[in-house]
């Protein structure tokens, strides 16, 4: 056991000794050896993990240096800065499951957007992120400047604008460690969110020009540079909590570079996890074990590779508290 961890790390090393957990323990220690061997880590957000307040024990992974780039959702980069900025509006449903079609029909008139046992409130959460962003989108239109999705949300956060409201800590906020950090991230898909709606419905109006905002293919063109030049010594890893397009778009760069660009000394990525609860006999990439990546190019035989079949928002605290010393 680890004499040099807090009481969290103890606990899940003298309990956590089988089946999913044991995967926990194993893949919170691959991760470590990764780092240690001076390996660099992308971390990919999928599901709601932002709103689940996953920013408590993911800032500080930011800030120590233990992540490197974040791939996410559109939903998980605007949540998290909707939760700094509107948590105390918030409404938790424990009883979610037993809820009538009339009482969720009661939540939208009342302008709460439920997610799972969490209501995100749309006026204080929405449209104080609006009204902020059409500023900072206006302005590069007007300007005939092009950024990506997350560069509009880090000018926002180092403007300073939102600081009034903040309501919780900003230490627990991973976008603000993120931005701080000046974070690489990728948002494929971002247009599938909130603010990416928000974004095309002025379009729409005439208001702005698409291209005002950088797209999905030139998040890949850009990862596609980054990815190399980071990817020595001990490569990157790849820690991928839930499914979907946040692991689909990035983990496909490896075999883009090799087969479609045929650069044949681009490494595989070097580690290998995922959190899910995603069933493998469906034909999903979520529910794919690992060993199949293998078959895409995009892990190596000797990657190690971790998969946990649990929940998410009780895994990834754990593993990152491990990682942290707690």
């Amino acid at each position: 056991m680890s004499n040099n961890k807090g009481p969290i790390s103890q606990f899940i090393e003298k309990h956590y000794l089988h089946f999913n957990s044991a995967a926990l323990v194993d893949a919170a220690k691959g991760y470590e050896e990764h780092l240690l061997a001076d390996g660099k880590m992308m971390v990919t957000l999928a599901g709601a993990m932002s709103t689940a307040e996953l920013g408590k024990s993911l800032a500080e992974m930011i800030r120590q240096d233990k992540i490197h780039i974040i791939s996410c959702t559109g939903a998980n980069l605007e949540e998290d800065i909707m939760n700094l900025v509107a948590h105390n509006s918030y409404k938790r449903v424990p009883n979610y499951r037993d809820l009538s079609p009339q009482e969720e029909w009661d939540l939208l008139e009342n302008h709460y957007n439920r997610v799972t046992d969490t209501c995100i409130p749309e006026e204080e959460a929405f449209r104080r992120l609006q009204s902020h962003l059409f500023d900072i989108w206006n302005k590069a239109d007007k300007a005939g400047e092009r950024y990506f999705p997350h560069e509009f949300m880090y000018q926002m956060i180092n403007s300073g604008v939102l600081e009034q409201y903040y309501e919780i800590d900003p230490k627990d906020s991973w976008m603000v460690a993120a931005a701080e950090k000046n974070l690489p991230i990728v948002v494929p898909g971002w247009e599938d969110s909130t603010m990416g709606n928000i974004f095309a419905s002025y379009c729409i109006k005439g208001e702005f020009k698409a291209t005002t905002m950088k797209s999905g293919i030139e998040y890949m063109m850009w990862l596609a540079d980054w990815y190399p030049k980071n990817s020595s010594g001990k490569g990157v890893g790849f820690f991928q909590i839930g499914g979907g397009i946040a692991g689909d778009f990035p983990i496909c760069v490896v075999p883009m570079l090799y087969q479609d660009m045929e650069m044949h000394d681009v490494p595989f990525w070097s580690y290998f996890c995922q959190i899910s609860d995603s069933t493998t006999s469906y034909g999903s990439y979520s529910g794919a074990v690992p060993n199949e990546k293998i078959t895409w190019g995009k892990l190596d035989i000797t990657t190690p590779k971790f998969i946990v079949e649990s929940d998410a928002t009780i895994v990834a605290p754990l593993i990152f508290a491990y990682l942290l010393g707690w």
